[in-house]
């Protein structure tokens, strides 16, 4: 009898770490349960929101560092290429850095969130044919060099100055907002002049419209055309 109680005892004290771990895996599976809910309800949530501060954003990999005006004294280009972009309605005044396209086969812009890109292959200013230039909407603390284009109406001015001083201004002829899914097939539109009869003509390219969490983006784009006016 008492030997038969030992054993019983032994059994149940081998069953007491397997019912252990078999508790914790089970608190584990809930654990991960519990967090790909709350993930997924979360960014359903964010899903056109407006993006707000650096909580919803990590690392946008740009640089939010504000431009001086020693900055911008000191920026020079070449003689023929676009050394500013002003446009007095919205108190800009930013540096036009040369931009190809990235690994993605997008049209890139400059790291900074004040500064604008000129697609090196577009037109020059004061020669035939479309400038594109692009800039960001914001970082993830603070507003960009565009973030208020989409509110440029038709006949304000933009101006590019060039690297040897000279001063090319533009029209705005009009400003649309496009879905994010639609811009790849707008961007044939966005590299011709609006005005049929216009030789040069200018381009702005931003991100604008709510923020898509899930896929770290803006789900429009905003494209101004002007036509040269001077």
């Amino acid at each position: 009898m008492f030997t038969g109680g030992k054993f019983k005892i032994r059994r149940f004290k081998g069953y007491i770490p397997r019912i252990l771990w078999g508790l914790l895996g089970l608190a584990a599976i809930l654990f991960l349960l519990r967090v790909m809910i709350w993930e997924g309800n979360y960014y359903h949530d964010q899903e056109g929101s407006e993006r707000a501060s650096s909580n919803i954003v990590a690392n946008d990999n740009v640089d939010e560092t504000e431009v001086t005006e020693d900055d911008l004294n000191n920026y020079t280009v070449a003689p023929d290429r676009p050394r500013f972009l002003i446009i007095e309605k919205l108190n800009i005044k930013a540096r036009v850095l040369e931009v190809g396209i990235n690994n993605e086969g997008e049209l890139a812009t400059p790291r900074s969130i004040f500064d604008v890109g000129w697609y090196g292959l577009s037109a020059k200013p004061g020669e035939p044919g479309t400038m594109l230039i692009d800039g960001h909407n914001g970082g993830p603390t603070k507003v960009g060099v565009f973030k208020y284009t989409p509110s440029l109406k038709e006949g304000d001015i933009i101006t590019i100055e060039r690297g040897d001083g000279a001063i090319f201004n533009y029209s705005v002829v009009d400003n649309v907002t496009i879905s994010l899914d639609d811009a790849d097939a707008y961007m044939e539109t966005a590299q011709q002049s609006p005005v049929e009869d216009a030789t040069e003509s200018l381009t702005l390219i931003t991100c604008t419209g709510e923020w898509s969490q899930p896929r770290q983006t803006y789900l429009s784009r905003q494209f101004t055309r002007a036509v040269r006016t001077e």
